[in-house]
């Protein structure tokens, strides 16, 4: 068919633009036309263009120090421990987000864990090295439900860098159903980002940028504190 007589049959100009139809009974079969038009080619657009979708993070290393041993403590507050009088050395932070799925959907019954070195720059791992300068009241380790809406939060310590790596925290996801996702969030702002192998292995820049978290100062809940946004996006 002429390309004119699509754009006629639906009411319109070449350009695009209402033809003039003054019979109510060409304008009702115009708006069913259309209607069933527009409709029958979103069924054919890619899903980006329907709908556009959340870059899926990316999965990353486990590292070699994923606890072998889990603490007494597997809340998500990293930074005070049952029984200690003081709390974790380094700078507060509030890490908060949602797991969700590329259409923004939230994935509840998910439970997310973080594990990382402390302020020393030392994993509770027994291969980390400097054990001997471990700081007792880090507890290295947390783990959390999400809520109904995916909805997350640990309460932990800024992270530092340790030999050959940019300060990070790991993370693990275990989706029903789905299976586990391991990842890493980064620090904006951090130089060693720009060297960081692992960080670099990451070739999609919007997916690179997704585990890059800038961290803000708030006023609320804890005064002092850094807080920062981290959404997990999972496949479908």
């Amino acid at each position: 068919m002429a390309p004119g007589l699509v754009y006629a049959r639906l009411g319109l100009s070449e350009r695009g633009d209402p033809m003039i139809c003054h019979s109510p009974v060409n304008l009702a079969r115009r708006s069913l036309l259309t209607t069933a038009v527009v409709t029958s080619a979103s069924l054919f657009l890619p899903k980006s263009l329907v709908a556009a979708e959340l870059v899926a993070t990316p999965g990353q290393t486990e590292g070699p120090f994923y606890p072998v041993a889990f603490p007494p403590d597997m809340d998500n507050d990293l930074v005070r421990l049952t029984g200690q009088a003081t709390q974790a050395l380094g700078q507060v932070i509030h890490v908060a987000g949602r797991v969700t799925d590329t259409r923004g959907q939230p994935k509840p019954g998910s439970m997310i864990e973080i594990w990382q070195c402390d302020a020393n720059g030392v994993y509770r791992h027994p291969r980390a090295a400097g054990q001997g300068r471990i700081d007792q009241a880090f507890q290295g380790y947390g783990r959390t439900q999400v809520d109904g809406q995916g909805r997350y939060r640990f309460r932990t310590i800024r992270p530092v860098p340790y030999p050959g790596r940019t300060p990070h925290i790991h993370f693990a996801v275990h989706v029903p159903g789905q299976g586990r996702l391991v990842t890493q969030m980064y620090i904006e702002g951090e130089p060693l980002n720009l060297r960081d192998g692992v960080l670099s292995s990451i070739r999609d820049p919007r997916a690179r940028r997704s585990v890059i978290v800038p961290l803000v100062s708030w006023q609320s809940p804890e005064p002092g504190a850094l807080h920062g946004i981290f959404d997990i996006v999972v496949p479908v």
